[in-house]
């Protein structure tokens, strides 16, 4: 596992941070063991295609200190485990479906001392709470997305970017986007743009604005 890569990537990384960031191989690889949390032939490349890939939502916006995000569709904690551990004064919340995901979310989260991270079951249809951000990876289409949480978007602005919809997408996103987004202000920003490696190519960060 190359934790190097994400050092040189984020440099001003608490040491603290760097700790948090290191336990996160060992921690994956164990409950990967039991249950398969992320692809086996993955787990090799957990930092480049997983925590890197979730930390390019770190570099495309700088989260101001107080917002609230919401992890739709988690799975194993991704993108919100290594966002939270890159930004500790804003308060994730990250849910899923399937309880046993969570669980592993949870430990994750206690293990690595995450005390700004909420994880819990429940299926995103059912939520109240107001957020500033909504994130997703790979979760379900753009379109269908927004129609489940439109109405946990604060109206209340925090940061530099208006609240809205962050999702990392691959593949044909750019039509998805055309054909449903039009009255809607939106970005598309290809992750080979910041971090240029191979694996990220056909790889966005999707933003849409409320």
């Amino acid at each position: 596992m190359n934790l190097q890569i994400l050092f040189d990537y984020f440099p001003d990384l608490s040491e603290h941070q760097r700790e948090q960031f290191a336990r996160l191989g060992p921690l994956y690889a164990d409950w990967n063991a039991k249950i398969n949390v992320i692809s086996r032939k993955d787990l090799d490349q957990l930092y480049e295609h997983h925590v890197l890939h979730s930390l390019a939502i770190g570099k495309w916006i700088r989260f101001n200190p107080g917002s609230r995000v919401l992890d739709v569709g988690t799975g194993g904690g991704f993108p919100g485990i290594p966002l939270a551990i890159l930004y500790p004064e804003v308060e994730f919340h990250l849910v899923d479906s399937i309880r046993k995901k969570i669980t592993v979310v949870q430990d994750i989260a206690e293990q690595t001392g995450l005390i700004n991270v909420t994880a819990y079951q429940a299926r995103v249809e059912t939520l109240t709470e107001k957020y500033d951000f909504i994130l997703a990876r790979a979760v379900a289409e753009t379109k269908q997305l927004i129609q489940w949480t439109r109405k946990l978007i604060s109206t209340k602005e925090k940061n530099a970017v208006p609240n809205g919809w962050i999702f990392l997408k691959g593949g044909s996103v750019r039509e998805e986007l055309k054909m449903n987004f039009r009255n809607m202000y939106h970005e598309l920003t290809p992750i080979q743009d910041i971090f240029p490696m191979e694996y990220f190519d056909d790889k966005y960060i999707v933003y849409i604005q409320r």
